[in-house]
């Protein structure tokens, strides 16, 4: 048995739905796995060059746990890894690999792939949705976990919205971005924040994109996390000049998020790489699908 499951990379929080609101990128880890006389491991793109990519392999780790749960055994396979989303930039590598190790065990041990369950059963291994729930089922999510499973909606998005990604050379551990954020907040800021997340998840789903900019301004997290990386405050400006309809830190970062009319994204993206030329700049459609799996 053969299979290729495909998994979209992710950008979490987007401004002020922090921990609460997530989107799904064209940009993917792809994994090869087939039944072998012998265990092997093969790593082509991000993480080639890291030697514990192989050696305490998160995806191998979690598909065994979950393998040898529905079926009782640990069999061989060999895993081969085409890895597109960097690690550590705020484009949910981890999610990727969570959901991803999760579908394909379930698929290997021939199980139905359910959706919501691969879903919830991603929360044991990640606690926060906004990026596990856009990895298993695409577009534009808005997620609570309620009784220990994730309460969704889904919004597909269209064509002629595009995302200009910038992807510095910088990593961000989301442990230490998430420790220098307050430990409390004043109501004022929690009400901005909560209004704000509310608009913006119905300009969403109406597609009122027009006001992205506003509905996506947020108090609580990213200013404070982008001190880390200065540059990012002028990622955010140049983007608005030149028609970007809202532009957020993705995740915890480094990554930031530009989505943009179609008709602009060019010029956004040349304007961002002629600014940041030591930064990557990539366009990138929405994902509506969330992982797929193919069977050879």
């Amino acid at each position: 048995m053969k299979i290729t499951i495909k998994v979209p990379a992710t950008s979490a929080n987007l401004g002020s739905g922090f921990d609460a609101l997530g989107l799904a990128l064209q940009l993917y880890n792809e994994t090869v796995i087939e039944t072998s006389s012998y265990f092997s491991i093969s790593v082509k793109g991000e993480g080639s060059n890291k030697p514990h990519v192989k050696a305490n392999n998160i995806f191998v780790n979690i598909f065994y746990d979950v393998y040898k749960d529905l079926t009782g055994k640990r069999d061989n396979f060999r895993f081969s890894f085409f890895n597109s989303i960097p690690f550590s930039r705020g484009l949910g590598s981890s999610s990727a690999v969570i959901v991803g190790a999760i579908a394909s065990a379930y698929k290997m041990a021939n199980f139905k792939i359910d959706k919501e369950q691969i879903l919830n059963q991603a929360l044991i291994y990640e606690a926060h949705p906004d990026n596990i729930t856009p990895a298993v089922h695409g577009g534009f999510i808005s997620a609570v976990v309620h009784e220990n499973r994730v309460v969704k909606i889904k919004k597909e998005i269209p064509n002629n919205i595009k995302a200009v990604v910038v992807i510095p050379n910088i990593t961000m551990s989301t442990a230490h971005s998430r420790a220098v954020l307050p430990k409390q907040y004043k109501t004022k800021d929690a009400v901005f924040n909560l209004s704000h997340a509310a608009l913006l998840s119905s300009a969403f789903m109406s597609e009122s994109w027009d006001i992205l900019k506003i509905a996506s301004q947020d108090v609580m997290h990213e200013d404070i996390r982008m001190k880390n990386l200065s540059e990012l405050f002028e990622v955010r400006r140049i983007a608005y000049k030149e028609g970007a309809l809202m532009s957020t830190l993705s995740g915890s970062g480094s990554s930031f998020l530009n989505l943009v009319y179609e008709k602009y994204a060019n010029r956004l993206s040349n304007a961002l790489k002629s600014s940041f030329q030591e930064f990557k700049v990539v366009e990138l459609n929405i994902d509506n699908d969330g992982f797929t799996i193919l069977e050879s």
